[in-house]
Formats: structure tokens, C-alpha cells, sequence
């Protein structure tokens, strides 16, 4: 009983922490596009990209849509990385970070599968920036799932 009850709770902050991440991921991305619209020569739609958030207050079935679109598209390989983690009680941050990058960026080629293929700079420039917002996704799910990863008990916890 005692095991079943360590699964359950396991996959509980799993998910708990994928939610989040996904939240704070978004949030970063906002951040991001924002930072770097005040550089000089920043492309005219990092502008829109940074003050879009407004519209998904204004508009809250907007901003679950935008959530939700990112929970299906990085759902896949999050869940692999985290089953990963989780059986072989990898426990890094910067394993975790490494992690949620991939999921974000693998995530963008789902929504823009040509992205690889382009040579426009702009189009590498966001998947790097996805990428970065991955990373801090990655370091929240690590903050409250990841540094407990392992679905067998130490012997501490019997």
C-alpha cells in the first residue's frame, strides 16, 4: 500500500509541476519578447509578441487557448523526459533545464515544422528564445518535482 501511495504521489507532482512550468514557460517567453523588443533592429512583431499578454487578460478564453495549445504540443516529450527522470531518480537542475529546452523547442516544431528548414535568421532567433523559456520551465519543474524525482523509495523513506 505504502508503494502505491509513493506512485500516486509521484505522479501527482508530476503533473503538478508540468502545470506550472507551463505557466511560468509562458510567462518567460512574454518577458523575453519583451526584453529584447527594446534592443536595436529587434524584428516589428517582438513589439506584439511582448504586449500580447494584455490581450489574453482582456480576452481569458484567449489565454486558456494559448495554454492549452502549449500543454498538447510539449505534452509528449515532457512526459517521456519526466518518466525518464523519474525511473532513473535523475535529480538535476541542470538535467531538468536541458529537459524542459528540448520540450520547448520540440513543442515549436510541432506548431512550425518548417522552422528547420528555413534559413531566416528571425525564425532561429525564436526557437532559441522558446528554447530559453524552456529552460526556466525546466528549472520550475525541477523546484517542485524534479528534485525528488524516482518512483522506487529510498530506503530513508520505507
Amino acid at each position: 500500500m505504502s508503494t502505491a501511495k509513493h506512485l500516486m504521489k509521484r505522479v501527482l507532482m508530476m503533473l503538478a509541476g508540468y502545470l506550472v512550468a507551463i505557466l511560468v514557460g509562458l510567462i518567460a517567453v512574454v518577458a523575453i519578447y519583451a526584453a529584447l523588443s527594446s534592443l536595436p533592429n529587434a524584428p516589428a512583431y517582438f513589439d506584439l509578441l511582448g504586449v500580447s499578454p494584455i490581450a489574453a487578460f482582456v480576452v481569458p478564453p484567449l489565454g486558456m487557448f494559448i495554454y492549452f495549445l502549449t500543454i498538447v504540443v510539449t505534452a509528449p516529450q515532457t512526459l517521456i523526459f519526466a518518466l525518464i527522470a523519474e525511473f532513473f531518480s535523475l535529480r538535476s537542475a541542470m538535467l531538468h533545464m536541458v529537459f524542459g529546452a528540448a520540450a520547448a523547442a520540440g513543442g515549436f516544431f510541432l506548431i512550425w515544422p518548417s522552422a528547420a528548414e528555413e534559413v531566416d535568421l528571425e525564425r532561429w532567433a525564436d526557437i532559441g528564445i522558446i528554447a530559453a523559456a524552456g529552460l526556466v520551465a525546466g528549472l520550475i519543474y525541477w523546484l517542485i518535482a524534479g528534485r525528488d524525482a524516482g518512483f522506487r523509495r529510498s530506503l530513508s523513506e520505507r
